[in-house]
């Protein structure tokens, strides 16, 4: 840890609004842990703590909310920076410094017993910050360290905040960047997680569909290679004729499975292969020198799926749930 470090935090609620900007005190909540300074300060003691208070909880909620934890009570100190910004109140951006040790007062704020003094220094408007800053305050996380932007807000301080109209936000294109790839790893998380083998085929079947395409499906169990038959009429007779085999697990995809699938094309025939993953260097290599095959990995499947999400089955839609909403998109010389 650095001597000074730049801490970002959340709060969600008017009276923690006031206890933050107008008694000068930040404040974490997981009441139901207790005096945090009775914990000894380890982050293994955090988790087997919070293990036993919450066993219903998630390996992974157990390990971010020991971590947020045992850092506020242990790991920050006086003279920290901290950053906040307070959506719910003022709607400014709040920058100070720590000035007290962790305390637990839990008569102060029920759902925020445990505190720390601040030194509120300057608060500005949220415009006064470039996109990426702003972008990196928003965590999702209730704390959190500040590290890509955190000397922008120091700087503020000093009165160095960008000019929003003499130049272009280059930090835009790396926040709408972030959305993307954030959005795309959800999807194909949730993909492969929730729908392995014959579930995941049934996916892509219904995928097909909402593109026009008629659909069989083979059934569970040994299918020769050929997980779903795609055509264009109404009687499944006339060419192209699609045969789409799909792989739903975590390793790249081999030159070998799309030479099996070559060898299952007959006169007409078109071939998709479709992971969430990815290929081999092999295997694109192969497929690039076979003018009847597809490959879909991973990024071109979300593709598809964020460009007809609105017509997926119900079902699916509810085990990805998504919901559209506009990014900033760069300007041509911020993308340069």
């Amino acid at each position: 840890m650095p001597d000074q470090v730049i801490w970002g935090i959340h709060i969600r609620t008017d009276a923690g609004n006031k206890l933050f900007v107008e008694r000068g005190f930040i404040a974490v909540g997981w009441p139901e842990i207790g005096d945090l300074s009775q914990i000894a300060p380890d982050r293994e003691a955090f988790k087997a703590v919070i293990s036993t208070k919450s066993p219903e909880k998630s390996p992974g909620y157990v390990a971010g909310s020991a971590g947020q934890l045992y850092r506020f009570s242990k790991e920050m100190k006086p003279g920290d920076w901290i950053v906040y910004r307070a959506t719910y109140f003022d709607g400014l951006v709040h920058i100070g410094q720590i000035t007290g040790e962790y305390r637990y007062e839990p008569s102060w704020l029920s759902d925020y017993p445990n505190v720390r003094q601040v030194k509120w220094l300057k608060a500005l408007p949220p415009m006064r910050f470039t996109q990426g800053a702003l972008y990196e305050l928003g965590a999702a996380m209730t704390l959190f360290q500040l590290n890509k932007y955190g000397e922008e807000y120091l700087a503020a301080l000093e009165g160095n905040t960008p000019d929003p109209v003499a130049e272009d936000d280059e930090t835009v294109a790396f926040v709408a960047g972030d959305i993307e790839q954030n959005t795309e790893d959800f999807i194909l998380k949730e993909l492969q997680h929730q729908l392995k083998g014959h579930g995941f085929q049934g996916f892509i079947a219904d995928l097909l569909r909402t593109m026009g395409y008629r659909i069989t499906e083979s059934k569970p169990g040994p299918d020769e290679g050929i997980d779903i038959l795609a055509h264009r009429d109404e009687l499944r007779l006339l060419p192209p004729i699609v045969k789409v085999q799909v792989k739903s697990g975590d390793g790249n995809v081999s030159r070998d499975t799309v030479q099996a699938l070559t060898g299952n094309l007959g006169h007409g025939e078109y071939g998709l292969l479709v992971t969430v993953s990815g290929f081999t260097n092999q295997a694109r290599d192969f497929a690039r020198t076979k003018n009847n095959i597809r490959l879909m990995d991973g990024s071109a499947l979300v593709e598809l799926v964020l460009e007809h999400y609105e017509e997926l089955q119900p079902r699916y839609k509810a085990l990805i749930p998504l919901k559209r909403v506009y990014v900033p998109q760069a300007s041509s010389a911020s993308a340069e």
